[in-house]
């Protein structure tokens, strides 16, 4: 139905209708939000769509903050501050009921029964308190309610010591409320007081941090990003979150930025996968990492990482006024050697016998590539990828997704075109697009052989054969095959 993609008419009626996003399909209570809109006129259906589109929105980023809240590890202890500022919320809590029950002049209640409840309750709670007792977990039920409310918003683990100074807390504040009633009662003039907390003096009016990269991985999926892009920067933002904890983006300050940066230096290279800390929460698992003195991650993944986060709040910065710095800004680490000295290049020799494998000195067929015989697959992307890369420095990626068109000569000079002209090509950056000419011995070799031979089979793409991954991304499968055919080129050594 054209007007809004959530829109469709079922009979007479009109229905907002909407898919669950990937991201939380698995968890959703429903498969999708269907309804109707309660109207059989179009006009009308598009205002209300447009409307209900921005409630389910906004269900779905409370259904994935719940599930990042949920995903948080537990504090281990509450300190004193914290528990005495959670009693006095409880407190001015239990006044304000009080209050309320008084402004409506004792509707639901009489006020002689209000009275007795008091008396009554008051002795349960002294009794209780004088012998350290929680009568039937009525205190553990409620401080597990106020640890959930949105100005408390703190997550115990079940096991820690704090619960019994909390249950102890709201005992000592009840019964001091109490008092307060009971002087009300009396005629006397008792003030609700007002708690002094963030939340209550200055409401926030920035977005939770989840909601925000939620938004912006949208965005960016929307404009550029492909599905392995997107997917490498929601992963460490949200860990980033689960560090640092899910606030409103204006709470954040650099002291988050050190905390993550400082977890980072202790992670290994791919430590979801270790076997000794993969099942651990990210910060558990750097610290324990470091008492096992495991090798952690390079600089220059630690780079690419806060700079993954950071793109993050760089966006943040730009699309909301509440955000005004980025606290990672300034803590990527410094490398003394450039990014080309710090990678690992082939040898000579390793080259020698990469290019004097079956592959280019003969292969049983195009199959069985890295068994010994007689045949060339010179009609190959996996035969001209390796050569070209060697002899034009372009990525593995850039090359598979040439098109034949994008062979041409200028000026006499046979070029590659390096562009994204196409929907399919994707390029590192803008200064990505290049133009190189095509080294001789290629020619020699039997490149433009080649080319002609795709010209003539009017191919669009010059490695139709090569595919893209799961990831998006053409370079993913060949590396695997290239991989292979290392490991082919010298059984007997780990050099490659």
């Amino acid at each position: 139905m054209a007007g809004h993609t959530r829109l469709y008419r079922r009979g007479a009626m009109y229905y907002h209708r909407a898919a669950i996003p990937q991201d939380i399909k698995t968890t959703y209570p429903k498969s999708e939000e269907t309804y109707s809109l309660g109207t059989k006129d179009y006009q009308e259906a598009l205002r209300r769509v447009r409307q209900e589109a921005v409630k389910v929105d906004r269900q779905f980023d409370e259904h994935r903050l719940e599930l990042t809240k949920a995903a948080q590890p537990a504090l281990e202890e509450l300190s004193d501050a914290q528990i005495d500022l959670i009693g006095d919320i409880y407190y001015a809590h239990l006044l304000e009921e009080d209050e309320a029950l008084r402004e409506e002049g004792f509707e639901s209640k009489s006020f002689e029964e209000h009275a007795d409840d008091i008396e009554e309750l008051g002795c349960i709670n002294r009794f209780a308190y004088a012998r350290g007792e929680d009568t039937e977990g009525f205190f553990r039920d409620e401080a597990e309610e106020v640890l959930s409310w949105t100005n408390i918003n703190l997550r115990l683990a079940q096991a820690s010591p704090s619960w019994r100074k909390l249950i102890r807390k709201l005992q000592a504040v009840t019964i001091k409320a109490n008092e307060g009633k009971a002087a009300r009662n009396r005629g006397d003039v008792v003030e609700t007081p007002k708690v002094q907390t963030q939340q209550v003096s200055k409401p926030s009016t920035a977005p939770l941090l989840s909601v925000a990269i939620s938004n912006w991985i949208r965005e960016k999926s929307l404009a550029s990003w492909g599905e392995k892009t997107a997917d490498d920067h929601r992963i460490w933002a949200d860990r980033f979150m689960l560090i640092a904890g899910d606030r409103p983006l204006d709470e954040y300050a650099k002291a988050d930025g050190r905390v993550f940066k400082d977890v980072l230096l202790k992670l290994p290279p791919n430590w979801t996968k270790h076997p000794q800390i993969k099942d651990l929460p990210i910060t558990e698992a750097a610290a324990r990492a470091s008492e096992l003195c495991l090798q952690p991650m390079s600089i220059t993944n630690c780079n690419k990482v806060i700079g993954f986060v950071s793109a993050f709040w760089n966006w943040a910065a730009n699309n909301f006024d509440e955000v005004d710095k980025n606290p990672l800004q300034g803590l990527k680490l410094r490398k003394e050697a450039a990014a080309f000295e710090e990678r690992d290049p082939f040898s000579v020799e390793q080259l020698n016998r990469i290019f004097q494998a079956p592959l280019y000195t003969g292969c049983k067929n195009a199959k069985a590539w890295r068994t010994k015989g007689t045949h060339i697959p010179n009609d190959l992307g996996l035969y001209w990828v390796p050569l070209l890369s060697l002899f034009t420095g372009a990525r593995s990626g850039e090359l598979i997704q040439l098109y034949v068109s994008d062979i041409k000569t200028e000026n006499g000079v046979t070029i590659l075109d390096i562009n994204k002209l196409e929907d399919d090509k994707r390029l590192k950056t803008k200064g990505s697009r290049r133009r190189i000419p095509v080294h001789r011995t290629l020619i020699d070799l039997g490149f433009m052989k080649f080319v002609d031979h795709c010209r003539g089979e009017k191919r669009t793409r010059l490695f139709p054969e090569m595919v893209k991954g799961k990831d998006g991304y053409y370079s993913f499968p060949f590396s695997r095959q290239f991989s292979r055919m290392l490991v082919t080129c010298s059984p007997e050594s780990s050099s490659f």
